[in-house]
């Protein structure tokens, strides 16, 4: 079986890349090396010319609260082009299943909590990144269209936030979890005394290791197919302060925390509810602890090696 994972070099791809390789498909990657997904004309003729079993697009333009007020329009159009360039190429070479990957961004600011897969549409979205997540919704659309259709037997999955090795850690772009761990270290290496974070440290977050994603999409892709999409989340809340906190601690760094609250918080909770993923035999295996010392490992070791986006 030949799978296509688009994104394969990032944080989500390339996790879900090394889980198939593992069970011996045939994986084909695609980064913006291999294939610009922008560009209508290069992607028709990649995936027309592998045509693949499974298109996995676990490719995104992401980026934390700053980088999705400062640049919504690239964070609409570009997800836009990317998700519909890929449909479009895969149901021009007739691939019988793909996997989009969305956010739970998607669903409104104050939405009830934990949140189950029908609370799309119910309210306003967060407005730091609302240009994303109506992509994100469109590319809900966009996989519930072709299979109404053509009877496409493809599937979206909208997993909460991820971390792990091979994530973005660029300060101006990166999400909470890497951004922390970047700066606590830092901070520990030149000795500082204080550390300044965004926001009140008040919102609540749950937070997803990348490994465990990869298994819930293998199952998934197996096991699902319903127009529905599906919540994919730890089930482990944690507020920002806390997971500071935590940071600071497993980095060793000692001195004081210290919040600006002119700086936006986001949503003020987010936890899903992913007992429909749970149904089909999935359920999160790494603890946020571990996680988050293995990203810590693997984010010295990468950076002494110069592999990481800094």
């Amino acid at each position: 079986m030949k799978v296509v994972v688009a994104g394969y070099t990032g944080l989500a791809g390339s996790a879900i890349a090394k889980e198939y390789a593992k069970l011996d498909y045939e994986v084909v990657g695609i980064n913006r090396k291999v294939v610009n997904l922008l560009n209508k004309e290069e992607t028709f003729k990649f995936i027309v010319g592998i045509k693949p079993d499974l298109v996995i697009d676990a490719a995104a333009k992401v980026g934390g609260i700053g980088a999705n007020n400062l640049y919504p329009v690239e964070f609409l159009l570009d997800n836009l082009r990317i998700q519909n360039n890929l449909m479009e190429a895969s149901h021009q070479a007739d691939v019988p299943k793909f996997i989009f990957l969305g956010s739970s961004c998607i669903y409104p600011r104050n939405s009830k909590q934990p949140i189950k897969e029908e609370y799309l549409h119910t309210g306003i979205l967060e407005e730091t990144n609302s240009a994303y997540a109506v992509a994100k919704i469109a590319g809900i659309e966009l996989v519930n269209s072709y299979r109404k259709e053509y009877s496409r037997k493809w599937i979206s999955l909208m997993p909460t936030n991820l971390y792990g090795p091979r994530d973005n850690f660029e300060l101006n772009n990166s999400h909470v979890l890497p951004a922390l761990i970047r700066k606590f270290i830092e901070a520990k290496e030149s000795k500082a005394n204080e550390i300044i974070i965004w926001g009140s440290g008040k919102p609540s977050r749950e937070f997803l290791f990348v490994e465990d994603l990869a298994q819930a999409v293998i199952i998934a892709g197996n096991n699902y197919d319903e127009s529905t999409h599906l919540n994919i989340g730890s089930g482990e809340e944690v507020t920002i302060s806390e997971l500071a906190h935590i940071v600071a601690r497993l980095t060793g760094f000692s001195g004081d925390i210290v919040w600006d609250e002119s700086k936006p918080d986001g949503t003020p909770r987010k936890i899903l509810d992913s007992s429909k993923m749970n149904s089909l035999g999935w359920r999160s295996k790494v603890t946020l602890e571990d996680g988050i010392l293995r990203t810590i490992d693997w984010y010295a070791d990468a950076k002494t090696k110069g592999l990481i986006r800094i």
